[in-house]
């Protein structure tokens, strides 16, 4: 009889407050699809940073005659056979380095056509003007500048860089971009809270004659609290499967079908349904806890029992 009665209230009070209801549950919705994004977001980035960083290598670029006139680092002339050899060789010696790969200047001077040569600057350039490099694999790519120090300045090159400089630049932005999702999903949850605490006020008002009644003939505190936190919960809970919904339609349009970006982005390893599927119970519990929170820290204020 109890559950029953606990229950009716619920329905009650959802009756009664039902735009509100609906307010409260699209704003959880929202704000827990940030949240879960945010999550996913995060995954993605360590993703496609595992992925990449262990793709990447170190280039040492060796001088060329035309860096002779135009390179400090080359004021000693182009890269001779010897320089080369012993520039390998003390490559291969560092415990750090998985290969060497060395690049000529017709080796570099194709792979520059396959990639610019519809460019108008393609058609200008030599095979001589392009420069000799080694491409190094590294087992730690973190330690980079072990290469750096070691190599940098040395006769015969011109310059060593490390791939990691784009893709850490790439990554930046992308931490910059989750960032303020989540500044969004901190204002949208802030937003549902007070939503919250408004509908619990409003409900609680509306039957202030029912807990009064209830108060005089002995009911506990928690017994008059449960259906205000309940219907919370309830309103949350709905939210929170919009949420999950929210974030499965995304990962099945946005990256599977629709805009297809698994298709046509092949360079980018996308996060798997298994990391989706994973943050589905983390936004469910999250919705029943914090607006049942919320309307039992509203009912301490409110409603006095």
């Amino acid at each position: 009889m109890r559950a029953q009665f606990v229950l009716s209230e619920i329905g009650v009070g959802l009756r009664r407050n039902l735009t509100m209801t609906i307010a409260v549950v699209v704003s959880v919705a929202l704000s827990l699809a940030l949240f879960g994004g945010t999550l996913l977001m995060r995954d993605q980035v360590n993703s496609m940073k595992d992925y990449w960083y262990d793709k990447v290598n170190v280039s040492l670029f060796l001088c060329n005659k035309a860096d002779a006139e135009t390179v400090s680092q080359c004021a000693k002339g182009a890269v001779t056979a010897q320089q080369k050899k012993d520039i390998e060789a003390d490559l291969k010696k560092l415990d750090i380095v998985q290969s060497v790969l060395y690049e000529s200047q017709d080796e570099a001077y194709k792979h520059y056509k396959d990639q610019y040569g519809s460019t108008p600057m393609a058609s200008s350039i030599t095979p001589d003007q392009m420069p000799e490099s080694f491409r190094v694999k590294l087992k730690d790519p973190q330690k980079y500048k072990v290469v750096a120090t070691a190599f940098a300045g040395r006769d015969g090159i011109e310059s060593v860089q490390d791939q990691r400089g784009t893709l850490d630049t790439l990554f930046k932005i992308l931490n910059s971009m989750n960032a303020a999702a989540i500044v969004v999903m901190i204002i949208m949850l802030t937003v549902a809270v007070m939503l919250i605490v408004n509908t619990v006020r409003v409900s609680a008002f509306s039957r202030r004659r029912e807990t009064g009644i209830m108060r005089l003939v002995g009911a506990s505190s928690f017994y008059i609290q449960a259906p205000f936190i309940m219907e919370a919960a309830f309103a949350g809970l709905l939210g929170g499967i919009g949420a999950a919904g929210l974030l499965v339609l995304a990962r099945y349009f946005i990256i599977d079908h629709g805009m297809s970006l698994a298709q046509n982005l092949s360079l980018i390893k996308f996060i798997g349904w298994n990391e989706v599927l994973a943050k589905i119970p983390l936004v469910l519990a999250s919705s029943i806890l914090l607006p049942a929170a919320a309307a039992f820290l509203a009912l301490r204020k409110y409603l006095k029992v």
